[in-house]
């Protein structure tokens, strides 16, 4: 089986439109493995790259889902570095976007960061961060910190401040291992406030960085099934017709990304209206919005996995190099995703009414 052409992935532009993302993706596809590079290209892309909400949301999805069709780890790169861009932007911050970015907001147990105001009335922040992807890599990032308020608020950080300290975790994973995520220390680092306390949950971006994430497991997704209908395709120049069953699955495969592209494609037009900036004029939010985009695509690509894990079988897993990377970093990736605590979330947001049906 070989490996499917770095080509773009469509949500609602016209193949000639995406021809442009074709020498980007060429980079990628070279630098695959290589971080360094990838933050650099990460860098460039951000000049240019359209940010969600500003009427080419859906090119935004299509670029990130593409780069994650060529590798999901290039995805996982390039996808926070672009979110914390756009959350510059709407904040109106005075901070540089210079350099490569992060976005720290996750919490663990035992941890705690604190922002406290210094002598000089600035911020500093104080504790530990969990699951900071490359930080020891990346020169800036956004990171939610514990006010002196008793609430959140995102600050933005230079990772190169003396006062960082980031750990190398211990990752086994067989999944994303060029992007091991570990704890960063912080003692007395200059923090400059991004928007008000809770702005950074608040705002109506939060969601549309989710549905973002989403894009790019479907990309993943697309390559998956590249990969089967490559294969299969392969098959047939070698005199092997697939079964009913081969044919099945690549029919349901289809089916299942057909359905998931067009609903990104109309999500990305709501934003794009205006109608998802908080609630839309059919009761339903950004945020259970969010949850719909990112479970459907979770789901969908869980479904993907698993019908062409089952027609390749064994083969390409112990001898295709690249498509056991892509599953072990898409398997891995997609569990950003809180499953069944994610559906409780949206079915008390459904109970209180928000909701279009």
């Amino acid at each position: 089986m070989s490996d499917p052409e770095a080509h773009p992935v469509r949500i609602s532009s016209e193949s000639v439109q995406l021809q442009a993302l074709e020498p980007v993706l060429e980079e990628i596809r070279s630098a695959v493995g290589n971080i360094p590079e990838l933050l650099a290209i990460a860098g460039e892309i951000g000049h240019t790259a359209p940010k969600p909400g500003e009427g080419n949301t859906a090119k935004l999805w299509e670029l990130l889902a593409s780069v994650t069709a060529v590798d999901v780890a290039a995805g996982r790169v390039l996808e926070p570095h672009l979110d914390a861009l756009a959350i510059l932007a709407q904040s109106g911050s005075e901070a540089i976007e210079t350099g490569t970015w992060g976005v720290f907001a996750a919490e663990g147990p035992g941890m705690k960061l604190e922002a406290k105001t210094g002598p000089a009335g600035n911020y500093v922040l104080n504790g530990a961060k969990p699951w900071c992807s490359l930080a020891a890599q990346l020169d800036n990032a956004i990171i939610t910190a514990h006010t002196e308020g008793n609430g959140r608020t995102a600050f933005a950080v230079s990772l190169k401040d003396p006062g960082v300290s980031c750990e190398t975790p211990k990752w086994t994973s067989r999944g994303l291992q060029e992007i091991p995520s570990g704890t960063v220390q912080f003692e007395h680092v200059k923090a400059a406030p991004v928007g008000d306390e809770g702005w950074y949950f608040k705002r109506p971006g939060f969601a549309w960085g989710g549905m973002g994430v989403a894009s790019c497991w479907f990309g993943g997704a697309v390559a998956m099934a590249r990969d089967f209908r490559a294969a299969l395709a392969a098959g047939v120049g070698n005199g092997r017709n697939p079964d009913q069953i081969a044919l099945a699955s690549l029919g349901e495969v289809d089916r299942i990304l057909t359905s998931v592209g067009g609903y990104l494609a109309e999500t990305a037009e709501r934003i794009d209206a205006g109608g998802l900036a908080d609630s839309g004029a059919d009761g339903s939010s950004a945020w259970s919005e969010a949850l719909r985009v990112r479970g459907t695509v979770a789901a969908a690509v869980e479904r993907v996995l698993t019908v062409v894990s089952q027609n390749l079988g064994p083969g390409p897993l112990a001898f295709n190099e690249a498509y056991g990377k892509r599953i072990a970093d898409l398997s891995l990736y997609i569990r950003q995703h809180h499953a069944l605590r994610d559906d409780a979330q949206l079915g008390a947001l459904t109970l209180d009414g928000d909701a279009g049906w």
